[in-house]
């Protein structure tokens, strides 16, 4: 009957003691007792059996729910301020998973309470019943080795005795029920009030991390802003430094140094790209416009941006045979983007004389983009880490962040792809990634 109880319980929380807030934990002997002193707060309900609360010295407030004591911990809503004005924090899957790890959690210990719960009320019920059992058998025997035999007036007044002795036993039966009954609506709002501050402070956490992210987003948006007019300006003056040098070995020079600055100046563009890229990823803004395109076009568009690098570094890049035309949904700027990466990372670990070869095809109800190089390859334990946040192959690896195959793969999963490597040894890796076709 308890448990049936305890499983239904509904217990109304709600907490205004003035400008306090409350939790309540049970207290009993050994617990501090501390001088009480009368402070008139109201506490709202917490269970139709509540006693007037008293507050102690100490902060705490101590009451009792049926027989149990409780004390409860006041805490100044001054550290809660804005909490019932706060709105939900936006969703994230991460904060999805904790939620729901959280109600997991709380409904495996309610099942754990109810066992253990359960379990001991038959154990002590089991004890208690041997007991009067003994008891019984112990004073049917000692009466039956009575001589002489009782008169009638004696076995009246033992019938008596044993109809008491019954009496008192279901009385305290009765109480050990009202007892259990407490204890297990004690346990309730313990529970109740426990979980209801903790997802108050949950949410406060949220909220001030919502807000430091915004700031956050706001403060590098006025950055890259302002990085991207400097880069832009730095950018036209060594174009003209390149225009206006002269053909002789002085002219060669500064051409030299002018592209060298707009290298310098395309690579610190694309780091401001993917750090803003990575706080709308984490935001959950992040821009994708699908619409219906010629992946083929795009691919063959793309060649030649990269084979200029390719060939400064004396690697071959090819268009392999591919279809004349693939019609997919994708973005186009976000699937230049993926190639860029991709490419610009098979460039980096493909030593000189190497090749890298883009692919296309198309397989079932998806378009199959491939980047294969004849690089150092990819350890078979890190096929799945390159693509994790601040990944980097190598430890002392200092040529780049490690955000572009994990940006590649959230730009590809937003377009509803796919995004993998694989690799042997020595031998150089294949990226794919995928994009549907337009008739799914």
């Amino acid at each position: 009957m308890l448990m049936n109880e305890f499983s239904q319980m509904h217990v109304d929380v709600s907490l205004p003691l003035r400008q306090e807030h409350v939790h309540a934990r049970p207290f009993g002997p050994g617990c501090s007792q501390s001088g009480r002193s009368r402070r008139g707060l109201q506490l709202a309900k917490i269970f139709p059996l509540v006693a007037t609360p008293t507050a102690t010295s100490t902060g705490l407030v101590e009451l009792t729910v049926g027989t149990v004591p409780f004390r409860i911990a006041a805490t100044p809503r001054k550290a809660l301020s804005g909490i019932m004005e706060l709105t939900k924090p936006s969703g994230s899957p991460q904060r999805d998973d904790t939620d729901k790890s959280l109600r997991k959690e709380r409904d495996k210990s309610d099942q754990e309470v109810r066992r253990h719960s359960g379990r001991d009320s038959v154990v002590a019920d089991a004890v208690i019943e041997q007991a009067r059992d003994d008891a019984d058998e112990a004073l049917r025997a000692t009466r039956e080795a009575e001589e002489p035999r009782p008169t009638k007036v004696e076995t009246k007044a033992r019938g008596e005795e044993d109809a008491a002795i019954q009496r008192e036993r279901a009385s305290a039966d009765e109480k050990l029920d009202d007892e259990r009954r407490d204890r297990t609506r004690a346990l309730a709002a313990f529970f109740a009030l426990e979980r209801d501050l903790t997802d108050r402070h949950l949410l406060v956490e949220r909220n001030r991390a919502d807000v430091a992210l915004n700031n956050r987003d706001d403060f590098l948006g006025m950055v890259a802003h302002d990085l991207r007019g400097f880069m832009g300006e730095i950018a036209f003056r060594s174009g003209v430094l390149i225009r206006d040098a002269r053909d002789d070995e002085e002219g060669q020079r500064s051409r030299q140094i002018g592209l060298g600055i707009q290298r310098s100046t395309a690579a610190m563009k694309r780091l401001v790209s993917d750090l803003l890229d990575i706080a709308a990823i984490e935001a959950g803004r992040l821009n994708v416009e699908v619409v219906k395109g010629d992946v083929a076009s795009v691919l063959r568009d793309s060649v030649d941006p990269f084979r200029f690098a390719a060939q400064a570094k004396g690697i071959a890049l090819d268009l392999d045979e591919m279809p004349s035309s693939a019609q997919a949904m994708f973005d186009h700027d976000r699937v230049l983007q993926v190639l860029g990466n991709l490419v610009s990372n098979a460039i980096k670990f493909t030593p000189s004389g190497g090749t890298i070869a883009l692919r296309l095809a198309v397989s079932g109800e998806e378009v199959r983009v491939t980047v294969a190089d004849t690089g150092a390859g990819i350890p078979p334990d890190q096929l799945e880490k390159i693509f994790l946040r601040f990944t980097q192959l190598l430890p002392t690896d200092r040529r780049g962040l490690g955000l572009g195959l994990y940006i590649s793969k959230c730009l590809v999963e937003a377009q509803r792809g796919r995004i993998w490597a694989t690799s042997i040894a020595g031998q150089g890796s294949n990226l794919f990634f995928t994009l549907p076709l337009t008739n799914q």
